[in-house]
C-alpha cells in the first residue's frame, strides 16, 4: 500500500474539482458548469478510484470529494505525499505572484500562483535579498519574492490518515482577528462558482480558505456538518470571526453587525461588505430576514 500510486499533487495553478466526471451538466434547460471546488497548486488530494475518461475521484484533505484531471496532478505514492508535506511548505500569500527562472524581475514566467498555493522553499534570500528559491510541485525549481510567502499553518496529514487534522487554537481572540484579516485579503475578489482563489470565490470558499490559512478546516459547503468544528450557537453571541448561514450562503462576521461574504449579486458580484443592520447603507434586507443559523468553533 505505502508503494501505491493513491495520492497525488496539484501541480496547476488552479485544478478544477468537479461533481462528477465531467465538466458541466444540464439545469433548467440550461448548460452549466458542474465545478464543486477548486484545488490549488501544492495541495495533496487522495486518489480514491480508477481513471475515467481522464478523471480521477479524490478527496481532499480537509474531507470534500470529487473529480479532478489526471494530467493536473502528479501521482505518489504516501511516502512520497508525506514527504511533499513535511518538506518546508510556505504559503503564497500575494493575490497573483510570478515565479520565474532567475531571481530578476526579468526572469522567464514558469508559473503564475495565486494565494493558497504551496511551495517548498529551498533558500529564503538566494543570489539576490528579497527572492526566495522555491521547488514547485512538479520538482521544478525557481523564485519568488519572499515577501509574499506565509507560514503554512494547516496540515494536510489527514489525507492519508482519511480524517480531518486541525491545529489547537490556543488564543481566542488573536484567531478570531487572524481569520478576520485573512478573509479582508480578499476583498474585491471576484465571484467565481465553486472559486476557492483570489482568481475568482464563491462564499463557501472564502469562508473555509480563510479558515484553512489559520490552521482550522471547516466544511467547504454554505452548511454545518457533523465531523467538523464548527457548531451553532446563538445569533445574539456572535462574534468576530464567526460564521452566518443563509440558505445556499454563507458569511463572516467582521463585528457592529457587519459581515464580509463573496456573492453572486449584480452590483456586487464578489468579496464585499454587508451588514445586518437596517440603518446601514450596506443592509442587505433578503440576507437579514434569511439569517438561520450562526456558527462558531469557540
Amino acid at each position: 500500500m505505502e508503494n501505491c500510486m493513491n495520492w497525488g499533487v496539484v501541480t496547476k495553478s488552479i485544478s478544477t474539482i468537479y461533481e462528477g466526471a465531467f465538466t458541466e451538466k444540464e439545469r433548467d434547460g440550461q448548460r452549466v458548469s458542474a465545478i464543486a471546488d477548486e484545488g490549488l497548486h501544492g495541495m495533496l488530494v487522495e486518489i480514491t478510484g480508477e481513471e475515467e475518461e481522464g478523471y480521477v475521484p479524490v478527496r481532499t484533505f480537509y474531507g470534500y470529494t470529487g473529480y479532478m484531471l489526471m494530467a493536473d496532478l502528479c501521482p505518489m505514492s504516501r511516502e512520497r505525499a508525506m514527504c511533499w508535506e513535511d518538506s518546508n511548505l510556505w504559503v503564497v500569500s500575494g493575490s497573483c505572484v510570478d515565479v520565474v527562472s532567475v531571481p530578476k524581475v526579468q526572469g522567464v514566467r514558469l508559473k503564475v500562483l495565486f494565494r493558497g498555493s504551496l511551495v517548498q522553499v529551498v533558500s529564503w534570500d538566494s543570489e539576490e535579498v528579497g527572492w526566495a528559491r522555491v521547488c514547485l510541485a512538479d520538482g521544478s525549481l525557481g523564485y519568488m519574492r519572499n515577501q509574499y510567502l506565509w507560514e503554512k499553518k494547516f496540515s494536510q496529514r489527514g489525507v492519508w490518515e482519511r480524517q480531518v487534522r486541525q491545529i489547537p487554537v490556543r488564543e481566542e481572540k488573536r484567531f478570531r482577528e487572524a481569520v478576520v484579516e485573512t478573509a479582508k485579503t480578499y476583498l474585491g475578489t471576484q465571484y467565481r462558482w465553486g472559486g476557492r482563489s483570489t482568481a475568482g470565490i464563491d462564499c463557501s470558499g472564502l469562508t473555509s480558505v480563510s479558515y484553512m490559512l489559520n490552521g482550522i478546516l471547516i466544511f467547504r459547503d454554505a452548511k454545518i456538518v457533523e465531523g467538523y468544528p464548527v457548531h451553532e450557537i446563538h445569533k445574539a453571541d456572535r462574534k468576530p470571526g464567526d460564521l452566518l448561514y443563509f440558505p445556499g450562503h454563507i458569511a463572516m462576521y467582521v463585528g457592529e453587525g457587519r459581515y464580509l461574504h463573496s456573492t453572486g449579486k449584480v452590483g456586487s458580484g464578489g468579496v464585499v461588505y454587508n451588514s445586518l443592520d437596517p440603518n446601514s447603507a450596506e443592509y442587505r434586507k433578503d440576507l437579514a430576514d434569511s439569517l438561520y443559523a450562526v456558527g462558531s468553533i469557540f
